[in-house]
């Protein structure tokens, strides 16, 4: 069993009973501190509470399934869970994993279209490979295009690299990628926060996107077009308090990218020196705030 193991078959059973969000439960659960006592509160607005030993029994043969498959997860009642992710509405309540699960994990998520230019593959390996230099964790969705672009650079330069997947832990997409995903599991880390054998849909994209936004300090897109499914997690950034960096050609060529320019947390960079100014200032926001914070209590 995993550690936990009754708090996670609680929260499992929950998951299946539930009439709210994924989102929604995690985050009563964290208020609560125990799925147990949640659900033992059988509160018929949030959960569709069958038979109690029938729900727990279908949950615990799940676990114990995976687990006899090796398959590791921790859920937001564990202290190896990625504590960045508490604080966004749609925090996972679980999270499989392959490779080193850090506690304190900074790092920046790199993202932009699948369908790059050959200029947005070379800005993407580029900015990694900065990232890298500054020990930051390179953070992408293991998507073709900028995401394998940004992995690819961050584990050459001896860098790590986190690859948050839209599908369960199980699968590889798109295929192509599916040695890539073993080297970095092998080297960095592999995060799903689907249930193993979850294939890709529409809604599990950008299901992903919000858990990138919430894992990294900010979010660098290096290109995108109109329709992009990066300009949701560049919106869903703002809406974390993350800040945003946008390449210029994306605030040249989209609509959306125009629309966040000059909006509070969003950079704009043109070089790589501009980036790294943005990086430096991103980084230095908290200490920035620490001592504000001092100076007002010292007062």
């Amino acid at each position: 069993m995993v550690p936990n193991d009754d708090e996670t078959v609680a929260l499992l059973a929950l998951l299946h009973e539930r009439k709210k969000s994924w989102g929604h439960i995690a985050s009563t659960v964290v208020l609560e501190g125990s799925a147990v006592a949640v659900r033992g509160q059988s509160d018929e607005a949030l959960f569709d509470l069958g038979p109690a030993d029938d729900g727990l029994e279908r949950a615990r043969a799940e676990l114990e399934s995976w687990t006899a498959r090796g398959l590791r997860l921790v859920t937001v009642l564990d202290a190896r869970y990625p504590q960045q992710l508490l604080d966004i509405r749609e925090t996972p309540p679980f999270l499989f994993f392959e490779g080193a699960l850090r506690s304190d994990d900074p790092g920046m998520s790199v993202v932009g279209s699948r369908g790059a230019s050959a200029e947005g593959i070379r800005l993407a390996a580029r900015i990694a490979e900065f990232l890298v230099s500054q020990e930051l964790t390179v953070i992408s969705g293991l998507a073709a295009g900028v995401d394998t672009a940004a992995h690819r650079a961050a584990l050459d330069a001896g860098g790590r690299t986190v690859a948050f997947i839209g599908t369960g832990i199980t699968k590889s997409y798109p295929a192509a990628n599916a040695a890539l995903q073993r080297e970095i599991a092998e080297r960095g880390l592999v995060l799903s926060q689907f249930f193993p054998e979850a294939a890709p849909s529409k809604q599990s994209f950008p299901m992903r996107n919000a858990s990138m936004s919430g894992y990294g300090l900010a979010t660098i897109v290096v290109e995108a077009n109109e329709h992009s499914g990066t300009r949701i997690q560049a919106r869903l950034a703002g809406q974390h308090g993350r800040p945003v960096i946008l390449t210029d050609s994306v605030v040249r060529t989209t609509t959306w990218g125009a629309e966040l320019n000059g909006q509070p947390g969003v950079y704009v960079v043109s070089s790589l020196d501009e980036l790294g100014e943005a990086v430096h200032d991103i980084r230095e926001q908290p200490k920035r705030a620490d001592k504000a914070l001092a100076a007002l209590m010292s007062a």
